[in-house]
């Protein structure tokens, strides 16, 4: 009889549980309600009354609640009222809290810096040390181009007003352009397949007609981004400031390979005449031979005008780097050699391979565009197909202005330069050419579709 008893209270209890969980979850509905449907209709003056309800007893009903809360304290920030600003990072902040799976943290917390930033919150100081803690929290997530530069703004303004010191700013330098690069690389290769695809004359779907647009509309932000990070640093690296402060720092650092790499790396970017960068190089080529020092040893037998050893030294660097950036850039000076030597082919292999590992390499677009223009008297044997070569050159261009934004006008202006050399529409309609295909049996290889009338 006792043990009847307890099984009923037990499942009374449990009935009683149940209906008040479920009542709980009835309640959360209805005060969720109330702040996310006026909310999504954007009339904030009415969900403004039901937010701190929801967030205080409700902080798990949806995350619809953080994601409008956002749109809602931005328009009243948005129009003068600055008080909503600590609730709108108390709004990021739950989001983290509460949905971290379902939330990028450096880019929420890149956000929260951002608001600091273009509302005038806190000092300098706190402004950087949010974004500061975004990009070392979760550097991954932390891409937003307007957030790396402001970051790197700040850095700048605190050096200027000796709160930072040069070297630092070197440093963070070296890291976002490093995060921008690998940002245009990823998206560079997804647009390389999508033009392909184009140019092998298939049509894009709806869905990737949209990923081609936010490609290439990502790719101009990180160019121009890129850019504008590089204009701030501006004569803080010239070879001015750098060569004193390395030679200053020299004798207490010769022990320090990163030190060392970073010095060289810099004083080799500036193209800085100094016999500075030959001591860096050779203590550095001691203490742990690379393929840093072997291009480095590589560009001081260029500049005493040893090719041949130069490229030596950048075939055996290639060879041993992995990062892909500084592999590109051996590979570009290999092509480079190449060119100017007129073996358009090699230098087209290596160009080829430059962008095998970095595909956002406009560079290598643009330089095979201006061999290719250059062969038209070499390629094709009548007047006609010697121009064709011209539309392909402009092919080249054009790719080279989509991956990069940082020479997209130069890039375009070749590109539209090439197909003004190209053959004229009466002379596709007099040769009978429209819509044909005209073959290369020259370096230049492949063929071109002539454009239809």
């Amino acid at each position: 009889m006792k043990r009847k008893a307890i099984l009923v209270l037990a499942v009374l209890a449990m009935t009683i549980g149940n209906s008040a969980f479920s009542q709980m979850a009835d309640d959360c509905t209805i005060t969720g309600s109330l702040f996310v449907e006026p909310a999504k209709a954007k009339n904030y003056t009415e969900a403004i009354k039901h937010y701190d309800k929801v967030v205080t007893e409700c902080p798990k009903y949806s995350l619809a609640t953080y994601q409008y809360g956002e749109k809602m304290f931005k328009h009243f920030i948005k129009n003068g009222d600055k008080s909503m600003l600590p609730k709108l990072i108390k709004n990021y902040e739950l989001r983290l809290q509460h949905y971290p799976s379902k939330t990028k943290e450096g880019d929420v917390l890149g956000d929260i810096a951002q608001a600091m930033y273009d509302n005038d919150m806190g000092t300098k100081e706190e402004q950087f040390a949010a974004f500061d803690k975004a990009q070392k929290q979760d550097p991954e997530n932390f891409t937003s181009p307007k957030g790396v530069y402001t970051y790197f703004r700040l850095a700048i303004e605190l050096q200027e007003s000796g709160k930072k010191d040069l070297q630092d700013i070197f440093e963070l330098n070296d890291i976002l352009i490093d995060k921008i690069e690998g940002k245009e690389n990823d998206m560079a290769a997804i647009l390389k397949q999508l033009l392909e695809k184009q140019e092998n004359g298939t049509a894009l779907d709806k869905k990737e007609e949209k990923k081609l647009n936010a490609v290439e509309k990502n790719l101009e932000s990180y160019g121009k981004i890129k850019g504008s990070i590089n204009s701030l640093l501006g004569s803080l690296a010239d070879c001015d400031n750098l060569i004193p402060l390395y030679e200053k720092q020299f004798d207490e650092k010769k022990g320090d390979i990163n030190w060392l790499r970073i010095a060289a790396g810099r004083l080799n970017g500036k193209d800085c005449e100094t016999p500075l960068f030959v001591r860096l190089v050779e203590q550095l080529n001691v203490l742990e031979p690379s393929a840093r020092t072997l291009l480095y040893l590589g560009n001081i037998a260029q500049k005493e005008g040893n090719s041949s050893k130069a490229n030596e030294y950048y075939n055996q660097a290639v060879d041993l780097e992995t990062n892909p950036n500084k592999k590109a850039d051996i590979y570009y000076r290999l092509a480079e050699s190449a060119r100017k030597k007129g073996s358009f082919s090699t230098a087209r292999n290596f160009y080829n391979k430059m962008l095998e590992v970095k595909p956002s390499a406009g560079i290598a677009y643009l330089k095979i565009a201006q061999m290719i223009a250059s062969s038209s008297n070499s390629c094709g044997s009548t007047p006609f197909e010697k121009r064709a070569v011209n539309w392909k050159a402009a092919n080249f261009a054009d790719r080279a202005a989509r991956v990069d934004a940082s020479l997209a006008s130069n890039a375009r202006a070749a590109a539209s330069s090439y197909r003004q050399r190209a053959p004229s529409k009466s002379d596709i309609f007099n040769q009978g050419m429209a819509g044909k295909t005209v073959s290369f049996n020259c370096w230049v290889g492949g063929s071109v579709r002539v454009p239809n009338l």
